[in-house]
């Protein structure tokens, strides 16, 4: 198993999505989370694998889930 730490540059790319610094920037002011009651993997933007994709990370503590909750603290900014 892999357990090299991921970024979340490559956490985007995983999820296919643009994934240099800029492009991450942009889909975190795009996509904002307002309220702290959204959890992560229930957000309207993901796709079906996407959200389980993050889903699965948060719950199993992937080597993922670094990177996941910083997503998570980023969008609830």
């Amino acid at each position: 198993m892999d357990r090299s730490l991921h970024s979340i540059n490559t956490l985007f790319a995983q999820l296919g999505l643009p994934s240099q610094d800029h492009e991450v920037d942009q889909f975190i002011r795009t996509h904002t989370l307002f309220s702290k009651g959204i959890r992560l993997d229930e957000a309207s933007f993901w796709t079906p694998s996407q959200a389980s994709f993050i889903k699965e990370s948060l719950d199993f503590d992937s080597d993922w889930s670094e990177a996941v909750d910083e997503l998570n603290t980023r969008l609830h900014a």
